[in-house]
């Protein structure tokens, strides 16, 4: 099993979309993860990291990912092979 952390900017108030994009991952990815872990950071960062690794970076970016930006960024990470419907890359 894997697991994901979102780490977020509590002082620009990134919890409510950190804690939406956990709910989005855990159903999308329900048999895959184990679990979705948010962590409360400082200086504009949101961050997602895949076992570890870091998959997404806002700083980096210059934005927030999309939501089916970030499940495709994990699907790659952890199940390579499953298809998410509608929010597959064309």
């Amino acid at each position: 099993m894997s697991n994901v952390t979102i780490e977020y900017c509590k002082l620009c108030r990134w919890m409510l979309r950190a804690t939406w994009m956990a709910q989005e991952l855990l159903t999308t990815f329900s048999e895959e993860l184990d679990e979705v872990t948010l962590r409360q950071g400082t200086g504009g960062n949101f961050n997602v990291y895949v076992n570890g690794h870091l998959v997404f970076s806002r700083k980096d970016a210059g934005r927030h990912p999309e939501i089916t930006e970030l499940k495709q960024l994990v699907r790659d990470k952890i199940a390579p092979q499953k298809s998410l419907g509608h929010s597959d890359k064309k």
